[in-house]
């Protein structure tokens, strides 16, 4: 919304300045966008004389100007400046604008800077109006009348001097889509005194030749009321200066007088108007809804194909005007018009703004009809647009033409003043809290306040604690702590899983993996690539066909984001989300999950050949560092039950007996190319809730475990067919003595030809370096063997293999 401040003058009798009435509009939730200051580009042009212009001794098309200049303004000292200007009406006496040395010229975009031109001195500038911006007149310097105040601002004196203002409306202020009703605003915060509206009383000296009615099946909902009044003899000539000037402030191009007027209604009153040509329109006016087939040439010029549904203003050759949204061009008024039908009237917020979306048109009446016009201005409004006409047009008006009557909106809430306090925070006095419902147009019945009919967004009593609370300014509430149930600290308020959650997510982005956050529906196909697609997840009413299904496993949701990344030529990536997953419909059936996802390099280019893709050992250690973080034990198995989605003998599951704590490994290829992503890509997927809890809850962690004795390394090296899984040997050996065993890695594996030459068809030799770790005595030789025995016997008896010698 904007407007210029001697338009808002018109509507408030104030003296405010500019800043206090910025500082209002937005305190009042009226967001104050912009300002656009004529002062701040044209104030320091100030009107001189030229007290004499004589031939430049060094070129002929040249003036030497003595200008006199009044730097304090009207009635102050005169000084005498030396300009050297190339204007052809350069004269003495000439009353002119002089911009002195250091004014910026818009112009131009110059910086006046003292100069030589010609060898000759100049300081300053006289003027054109295409330097001030003010047209593209560059024939010669501006000539001003004699009597015009010397060393005056020039736009104080041209009447420029108007800023204009453009503010943020919220959906629900359709009031304040109008002067008058911003006006209102800053008169109840005190700015000021809000000037009446003076609605003129229209006497018709004809009946009105064009009818007006509202089909029946629209009375109720489409349009409750249409009014118009013909007006003959009207000269549609050029609106006066004062409304192009306004029109022009706030970017709107001045067209013909009838159109002007109706746009000074739109943003002056909010009132959309519609003119007519009277001689273009056949037989009666009538408010329908459109079929199927026709269309209609807008003012636009575009052709739009109507559908049912879509209300129209139609006479007997078809549709003339988009009911609320736009005239047409059949019946628009030309410059020899001189016969028009002025139209106002009341249209279903609804209905406009589906037609404005399904044509795509958006036009300030569209904008304003869709939020919710002043239903009682349909006729006022009327009276002032004609009366307007009649004076600026001339012409003679007729009758009323109506059908239908302004929608009953009266209604009623209570006004509980001790709310105020605790629903907003501000104790604010029973009177004031009244006057200030009065001063918003609001009607008080002992404890019953009535909305006006121009606020359709006033529901409830809250609202008008909110209206309250908005006069009073919410910049006075001051920040106050919540009070403590108890004293002292208090107690943590995070489950255990929630502080989980919160450890896993801080450790994943600390490995470097950038989180995501994506949509708990996926598509069908998607969600049965992971195991879901059931009918017990399916939603109901889904927004679009891409989310259909409650999501199974993250994984799909950072798939999609990968392909989109890779699409834009992100090749590598860490990506990772925590949140739900649903196995189930029912409340309570989802689980929390920590999801990353590693695709392409690992590393950027460098000369050390460091580069490699990513495989499941780096999803592996990661998870392993999540697990650590959020205390899962050591000592956990690992098996090959994995997901589908995950590559066969690429993946493992990480668990403890029975309960799955993680999976990781590489992505399936056939899900990979389901979802359009470039390997390699490896993936794990954590439980947190399945990681079991401490036995022992400790608000501090507990104390390091070391020993003082010597540690024991002991390397085995076994024969065994070259199927057998690494993990068997290792969680074997483990396995023979938990007490005094810390750790078993292995540290060399010898398999392929030249083993098989050795050790046999199908064989390899896989090499285990295992660390005993005494806690109460040194280990003896005889202890070192006995458990070295163990060792060799677990691993035989799960492997098959035997002591390489």
């Amino acid at each position: 919304m904007k407007f210029t401040l001697n338009w808002l003058k018109d509507h408030l009798e104030t003296t405010a300045p500019l800043e206090d009435i910025l500082y209002a509009l937005t305190d009042l939730g009226l967001e104050v966008e912009g300002v656009e200051n004529p002062a701040d580009s044209l104030g320091a042009f100030r009107i001189c004389r030229v007290i004499e212009a004589a031939p430049h001794p060094n070129a002929d098309r040249l003036r030497l100007c003595r200008v006199a200049t009044y730097p304090g303004g009207p009635g102050t000292a005169m000084e005498e400046v030396q300009v050297v200007c190339g204007a052809p009406n350069a004269r003495t006496g000439l009353v002119g604008v002089f911009a002195p040395v250091g004014t910026h010229v818009p112009g131009t975009g110059v910086d006046l800077k003292p100069g030589v031109i010609r060898g000759v001195e100049s300081n300053g500038m006289l003027c054109s109006e295409r330097e001030l911006m003010l047209s593209d007149n560059h024939d010669g310097i501006i000539e001003l009348p004699e009597d015009a105040p010397l060393g005056a601002r020039y736009i104080d004196w041209r009447g420029l001097n108007d800023p204009m203002i453009h503010i943020k409306i919220t959906p629900n202020r359709p009031d304040a889509l109008g002067v008058h009703g911003i006006a209102r605003d800053l008169a109840a915060r005190g700015l000021g005194t809000l000037k009446p509206l003076t609605i003129p009383a229209i006497t018709g000296a004809f009946a009105c030749p064009i009818t007006v009615e509202i089909a029946p099946d629209l009375r109720a909902r489409g349009c409750p009321h249409f009014a118009g009044r013909l007006i003959r003899g009207v000269t549609n000539g050029p609106s006066p200066a004062w409304l192009q000037a306004r029109l022009k402030a706030i970017g709107l191009r001045p067209i013909s007088a009838l159109v002007d007027i109706t746009n000074y209604m739109t943003f002056g009153l909010n009132r959309p108007l519609h003119v007519f040509d009277a001689a273009r329109v056949h037989g009666p006016l009538r408010i329908r809804m459109a079929a199927e087939g026709e269309t209609l040439t807008a003012l636009d010029g575009r052709t739009y194909a109507l559908r049912p549904g879509q209300m129209v203003i139609a006479d007997d050759n078809g549709p003339e005007s988009l009911a609320g949204v736009m005239g047409g061009e059949a019946s628009g008024c030309q410059p020899d018009t001189t016969d028009v039908f002025v139209e106002s009237a009341f249209w279903d917020p609804i209905t406009i703004a589906a037609t404005g979306r399904a044509l795509k048109i958006n036009t300030d009446a569209r904008y304003r009809f869709e939020r919710g016009v002043d239903p009682a201005f349909t006729l006022p409004g009327l009276d002032i647009a004609c009366q307007m006409i009649l004076d600026l047009c001339g012409g003679t008006p007729s009758d009323l033409a109506e059908d239908g009557a302004a929608p009953d909106t009266r209604r009623a809430y209570r006004l509980d003043t001790a709310r105020t306090s605790s629903l907003v925070g501000l104790d604010i006095p029973d009177a004031e809290q009244r006057s200030s419902l009065t001063a918003l147009g609001f009607t008080l019945d002992g404890d019953m306040a009535s909305p006006p009919s121009w606020r359709p967004d006033i529901l409830g009593e809250a609202d008008l604690i909110e209206e309250i609370a908005r006069l009073a300014s919410l910049s006075k509430l001051q920040g106050k702590p919540l009070p403590r149930r108890e004293a002292g600290v208090p107690k943590p308020i995070l489950t255990p899983v929630q502080v989980r959650e919160r450890t896993a997510r801080r450790m994943l982005a600390a490995l470097g993996y950038n989180e995501c956050v994506t949509y708990s529906f996926i598509d069908a196909a998607a969600a049965r690539l992971f195991g879901g697609g059931g009918d017990a997840v399916q939603v109901e009413n889904p927004i679009s066909s891409e989310m259909t299904h409650l999501r199974p496993d993250l994984l799909p949701g950072l798939l999609r984001a990968a392909a989109r990344n890779q699409a834009r030529g992100h090749a590598d990536m860490a990506l990772f989300e925590v949140g739900p997953a649903f196995h189930g419909g029912e409340p309570g059936e989802q689980h929390l999950q920590a999801t990353g996802l590693l695709i392409g390099q690992n590393a950027p280019r460098d000369p050390h050949a460091s580069r490699r893709g990513v495989d499941l050992y780096d999803a592996k250690a990661d998870v392993e560092a999540v697990l650590a973080a959020i205390g899962a034990p050591a000592r956990v198995q690992i098996t090959r039950k994995t997901p589908t989605w995950f590559h066969p003998g690429r993946a493992g599951v990480i668990g403890l007996g029975p309960n799955v704590l993680a999976t990781f490994g590489e992505v399936h290829p056939r899900i990979l190319q389901a979802m359009d992503v470039k390997g390699p890509a490896v993936a794990f997927t954590i439980l947190i809730a399945a990681v079991p809890l401490p036995k022992v809850k400790t608000p501090t962690r507990p104390a390091l475990m070391m020993s003082d004795l010597q540690a024991v390394d002991r390397d085995f090296a076994f024969v065994m067919d070259a199927q057998v899984e690494a993990l068997t040997a290792v969680n074997a050996a483990m396995g023979a003595d938990k007490a005094l065993i810390e750790s078993v890695r292995v540290f060399d594996q010898f398999m392929g030809d030249k083993a098989e030459a050795q050790m046999g068809a199908g064989k390899k030799s896989l090499a285990l370096t295992v660390r005993l770790q005494p806690v109460a005595q040194t280990l003896t030789e005889a202890e070192i063997e006995a458990v070295s025995a163990k060792i060799i016997e677990k691993v035989g008896k799960a492997t098959g293999g035997t002591l390489r010698r």
